[in-house]
């Protein structure tokens, strides 16, 4: 029988072992944190790791091992869940995790723990592949520019029907079902965020930026122990409605709520020295820093308005923005319970 850490569906209950190592676990758990970020799985089994050097133990003494092992990694992220208890984080989610069923299992169960040992998360999404399938469906084709959706009318029922409609009701009823209380929102709910046009809207269409933003609708449900999920759509002042990244709508949340932290589930491993070396993330960096790097051309691509988005919450009073991998199992835990961290974290 072989005991993993870190199981592919976290499970809540008592007999469960809780992934938190850091830089003070065991051995075998730091030599699995500093293996490359790629790596589908980021602690081996008790049983693997105990064969290289112990001899054979009896199957009760390797329950009484896993047991230990579970009391200690949970006495070990005592301090971070002081830290964050009672703090507001902002998360979006996208991306890989979004589209792998074990992924995305992964980041509800994290999601659900974090909320249950005292966190107070909010939950801000997309939906980019199920807008694709649903368009083309329909017969229309996915168009963009300049990373950004090109949103015609058409295009734009569409998008307000898979966000709101599917996609958001979806994720709350994972929520709920893992043993926390969700409640679906989007931007036009409660006014909670007001839409203006892009300014390539001419291009663009429907495309909007955060205008303004009103957490009086959140407040409440934070304050009872609910996790809003929020579908990035909002409507201006006119009714009409915009379809807003997601990284934005987070960004713009995190800042309205005095958030502790926002966190940004991605497709890459963070911010890279060196873009074509994954093995070169960047740990931790200050705004001066990011700022050098992006004139240095070392940040492009999608990674410039994630980057952005960060440095833009941190001036409004955000305490760290993190970009993470969220192609890693647990991501979310082992950027908020353990030093090592799972992407780049930015500070102001």
């Amino acid at each position: 029988m072989s005991y993993s850490l870190i199981p592919k569906t976290l499970s809540l209950s008592s007999s469960s072992p809780l992934p938190f190592p850091d830089k003070t676990s065991p051995p075998f758990l730091k030599s699995s944190l500093n293996s490359t970020p790629n790596r589908p799985t980021i602690v081996p089994s008790i049983k693997a790791s105990l064969s290289t050097s112990q001899p054979p133990i009896l199957e009760s003494s390797k329950s009484d091992l896993a047991g230990q092992l579970r009391v200690e990694i949970l006495s070990e992220s005592l301090p971070f869940i002081q830290k964050f208890r009672g703090k507001t984080i902002v998360v979006k989610y996208g991306g890989a995790a979004m589209k792998s069923p074990d992924l995305q299992a992964s980041v509800i169960n994290d999601l659900v723990l974090l909320s249950c040992v005292g966190l107070r998360p909010v939950f801000v999404h997309g939906g980019g592949p199920e807008i694709n399938l649903w368009l083309g469906r329909f017969g229309l084709e996915p168009n963009f520019l300049n990373g950004l959706r090109v949103t015609d009318h058409s295009t734009m029922e569409i998008v307000t029907m898979v966000l709101v409609g599917k996609v958001n009701k979806h994720l709350v009823s994972l929520i709920n079902k893992a043993g926390a209380t969700a409640v679906g929102l989007s931007g036009m709910d409660g006014r909670l965020l007001t839409a203006r046009p892009n300014p390539n809207s001419a291009q663009l269409g429907f495309v909007g930026d955060v205008a303004r933003v009103d957490p009086t609708i959140l407040r409440p449900l934070i304050d009872n122990n609910h996790i809003p999920v929020i579908a990035s759509v909002a409507s201006d002042e006119t009714g009409q409605s915009y379809n807003i990244n997601a990284d934005t709508v987070a960004g713009e949340l995190a800042a309205s709520l005095g958030a502790e932290k926002l966190i940004l589930l991605t497709d890459v491993a963070g911010i890279l020295e060196n873009r074509d070396d994954p093995s070169s993330l960047v740990k931790q960096i200050d705004i001066k820093g990011v700022k050098k790097m992006e004139g240095e051309g070392k940040i492009g691509g999608g990674m410039i308005p994630k980057v952005n988005c960060c440095v833009r919450s941190l001036s409004q009073g955000v305490r760290t923005a993190s970009i993470i991998d969220g192609r890693l199992p647990h991501s979310l835990l082992l950027e908020i319970l353990t030093d090592e961290g799972a992407g780049t974290m930015i500070t102001g």
